[in-house]
């Protein structure tokens, strides 16, 4: 059966992936799961090509282009977990491999018995899935294309850049994946899926000689779970951005330094996406909620105790976890653990309603199902909760982002983003960016530098007065979101319109810096 939620594209999951011995490899770990006792046990084969080319100056700096092959298993014995991992494709292996995850689990059950824990692993409820195949929308395979194509295009750009007055140094990059996975367990659920996902960017360097002054612009293209054609006309101006940045770039070397203080903001969704991820994207992960995280990634002041209570931010603010949005980094047909992808409600009208779950944590706390959050970064790693397309929906009738500026008189435009900070709770913040643009009586009035803004979430979030209506959404994202213990990646995406916020504390970074 072929099922496809994102647009129809020309792609089948690849011959070469199929052509591998995944329902026997399943089938034998799944039964030597079984007989051994298991509650449940699920395997994954997954085969993860990863490729990046960077440039220096329009000249080739590095390359790389690996490969990850292997598959996994996963139980539920006695109440604890159990996992291993393997690379021989023979049946006895894998049969092996489950052996081993079940010898895990015994001995995590003797650990946490040991530790006074009456703590059991349970999941919840999920459909079967049988034979399901997903595949993410995409034109044209990067992988399919030539080296010297890659490189010759992001030569050509950064030429483009460094032909202009003003511009010393240009760093071009490209970072592309292709994801196969297979996924079977004891209930009958059986996937198999492929996504492609590449992020292109440009960073221009511009030096002042007579003072050693530098400062840099980055392309605002975000990562997209797109093919080739993102770099040749589908879904991003790449022409009309590269014109901009000289011109933009010498005026923010020319730009005076921000006095610090109150300001009203119009953030733009090339910067607001990672105040999302940071504030609300981890702040909104059950587990780091309830702990689990908090010797790592650390916990979040949203705790569970406060669902359906705390006021996140100000009436207008919808927030959405999403793993069917199209061309989204974490969009998926099915998670790790077998759950279909699903979008629901985290914040509504300003409150929180909603986390984002996997199938244990789900259970553990009262939820009927998992919304699909699990998700591991190789073959090697076991599936952790992870997060989804977190996204600010934007107000169906609501203004330009011209229209939000010209709402301001006393304030400054954000857009791109850049440095932050933030604590272990997902609390206080604050975040630059790539340009700051002085705004006076609702018109933009040239460039500011060394701009922050700063907050705590809910303060942040509660001054929101306004959101832009769909023609300012945009989706953003990043392809290095980390996790856990050993340590994963996970490639995320963030939609957002453009946004009004009243009287945001803004600081000077250079003073900031000398303190």
């Amino acid at each position: 059966m072929r099922e496809r939620r994102e647009a129809d594209v020309p792609h089948e999951v690849d011959e070469s992936f199929l052509a591998l011995p995944l329902r026997a490899l399943a089938d034998a770990a799944l039964a030597r799961a079984r007989a051994l006792g298991a509650d449940h046990a699920d395997f994954r084969f997954e085969r993860v090509r990863n490729g990046a080319w960077r440039l220096r100056d329009g000249r080739p700096a590095s390359s790389s282009d690996s490969t990850d092959v292997g598959y996994a298993v996963r139980v539920v014995h006695g109440g604890s977990w159990g996992f291993a991992s393997g690379v021989d494709l023979s049946m006895d292996a894998a049969a092996r491999v489950a052996g081993q995850a079940v010898a895990m689990a015994k001995l995590s059950a003797k650990v946490i018995a040991a530790a006074g824990s009456d703590e059991r692993v349970e999941l919840a409820d999920e459909p079967v899935h049988s034979e399901k195949t997903w595949v993410s929308a995409y034109e044209i395979d990067p992988f399919g294309v030539p080296d010297e194509e890659k490189t010759g295009l992001l030569a050509e750009w950064s030429g483009r850049l460094l032909r202009a007055d003003g511009v010393a140094h240009v760093d071009a990059a490209l970072l592309t994946v292709h994801e196969n996975k297979f996924y079977a367990d004891t209930a009958g659920t059986v996937t198999t899926q492929q996504r492609v996902r590449l992020h292109p960017h440009l960073n221009a360097v511009a030096v002042d000689a007579s003072s050693g002054e530098f400062d840099s612009m980055r392309t605002l293209a975000p990562p997209a779970g797109r093919g080739w054609e993102y770099l040749t006309g589908t879904g991003w101006d790449w022409d009309a951005e590269l014109e901009r940045i000289p011109e933009l770039l010498a005026e923010k070397m020319r730009a005076p330094s921000v006095e610090a203080g109150s300001y009203d903001l119009v953030v733009d969704p090339s910067n607001l996406w990672l105040t999302i991820h940071e504030s609300i994207g981890h702040a909104t992960e059950l587990d780091r909620a309830l702990g689990y995280e908090a010797a790592y990634a650390g916990t979040s002041f949203a705790t569970f105790d406060q669902l359906g209570k705390l006021g996140y931010g100000s009436s207008v603010m919808n927030v959405t976890g999403d793993r069917t949005a199209e061309h989204g980094l974490a969009t998926i047909g099915y998670d790790d653990e077998g759950v279909e992808a699903q979008s629901w409600d985290l914040i509504k009208d300003g409150t929180l309603v909603g986390y984002q779950l996997d199938r244990r944590i789900a259970k553990l706390t009262g939820f009927e199902r998992s919304n699909g959050c699990a998700y591991a970064d190789s073959p090697e790693h076991v599936p952790v909760q992870r997060m989804a397309n977190v996204s600010l929906r934007p107000d169906p009738g609501g203004l330009g982002t011209e229209d939000l500026i010209g709402g301001v008189e006393r304030g400054i435009y954000v857009v791109g983003d850049r440095s932050w900070s933030i604590d272990m709770q997902r609390y206080n913040f604050q975040f630059t960016g790539q340009r700051f643009f002085r705004i006076e009586n609702g018109k933009l009035a040239g460039q500011l530098r060394d701009v922050a803004y700063q907050a705590t979430t809910t303060n942040f979030w509660g001054s929101m007065e306004a959101v832009g209506g769909p023609q300012t959404y945009v989706l953003g994202g990043a392809f290095n979101c980390g996790k856990a213990q050993p340590g994963q990646i996970a490639a995320v995406s963030h939609g957002c319109p453009s946004a009004l916020f009243r009287g945001v504390n803004i600081l000077n970074t250079t003073q900031e810096a000398g303190r």
